[in-house]
């Protein structure tokens, strides 16, 4: 009995590599993150990352390189993603927090693609720039070099006191 199924080999090889790729390329963003105890952190970056990635790899085995079907998975991870990101977008009173998360959500998801789409020089590039971009320019606030942006003036959020549940704690 033929059960439709096939197991190859290469392709796991191929997958593992790659997947291993975006998660390393990923991880210090999703550091980053972390160090400033915003909503997303060393879980979520990779995850979305390794999907957007598993999609890509997915839809480019089974139909050819720049195809319609292809370029609709992209089309849908971006939609996806935006999702996600919205969650970590929060509004208090006048302020807007969240968006360089948010936005970093969805540039692991395009590292997480360029690398399931066999362009792991895009994906490096976006991953270094999305971290000097999270790390450095806000040293740079601190140091003055630059204006600081609203929400870097008001510091980072307060650590959480032992027993605290946040945000982060919530994620499966």
């Amino acid at each position: 009995m033929h059960i439709g199924m096939s197991f190859d080999f290469s392709l796991l090889l191929a997958a593992s590599l790659r997947m291993a790729l975006a998660l390393a390329l990923t991880l210090p963003i999703a550091r980053e993150r972390e160090l400033h105890d915003m909503s997303a952190g060393l879980r979520t970056f990779p995850i979305v990352a390794l999907g957007a990635c598993g999609l890509v790899l997915l839809a480019a085995s089974e139909f050819p390189p720049g195809s319609v079907p292809v370029m609709y998975v992209i089309q849908g991870l971006v939609t996806g993603v935006g999702f996600i990101g919205g969650g970590a977008i929060l509004r208090a009173n006048d302020r807007v927090r969240g968006t360089a998360t948010a936005a970093s959500i969805w540039a692991t998801a395009a590292i997480g693609a360029c690398v399931g789409l066999g362009h792991a020089e895009i994906a490096l590039v976006l991953a270094a720039f999305t971290y000097f971009t999270l790390n450095v320019v806000s040293r740079m606030e601190t140091a003055h070099l630059i204006p600081p942006t609203p929400e870097s003036r008001s510091g980072p959020r307060p650590a959480r006191k032992d027993g605290e549940r946040g945000a982060r704690d919530e994620e499966t």
